[in-house]
């Protein structure tokens, strides 16, 4: 009995010898395939890199990031500026309202104005 036990643990350890670099050796093919992406995937990679950068660099976090990004990457350059510049505008429009001291509808009616770009 001890015979056949060890000649299975001789058997087993055998066929592990000669399948383990049959699997290594596929394992590191499998491994260099990977690594390089494919131009499409590189270029979305790298737009990926880009537009967290930049919504980095703007401090968004949260849901304001998460628009950012969907913008960014789907492409549309002209909607992320558009409200960045939105924002921008309105900053600046209430601190002049404050400066002057404005308050209710003077207030209202200069923010419209402000806004709207007719006259800073």
């Amino acid at each position: 009995m001890a015979r056949g036990r060890i000649s299975f643990a001789l058997a087993l350890v055998l066929q592990v010898v000669l399948v383990l670099p049959a699997v290594a050796q596929t394992s590191s093919t499998t491994e260099k395939s990977t690594k390089q992406p494919s131009a499409a995937q590189a270029a979305q990679q790298q737009k990926m890199k880009d537009c967290n950068a930049q919504a980095t660099a703007k401090n968004l976090k949260g849901d304001e990031r998460k628009k950012f990004m969907s913008t960014c990457l789907s492409g549309s350059p002209t909607a992320a500026p558009a409200k960045t510049t939105q924002q921008e505008k309105m900053t600046e429009c209430n601190k002049q309202a404050t400066a002057k001291k404005l308050q209710g509808d003077e207030r209202k009616a200069f923010m419209s104005t402000c806004l709207s770009g007719s006259s800073k």
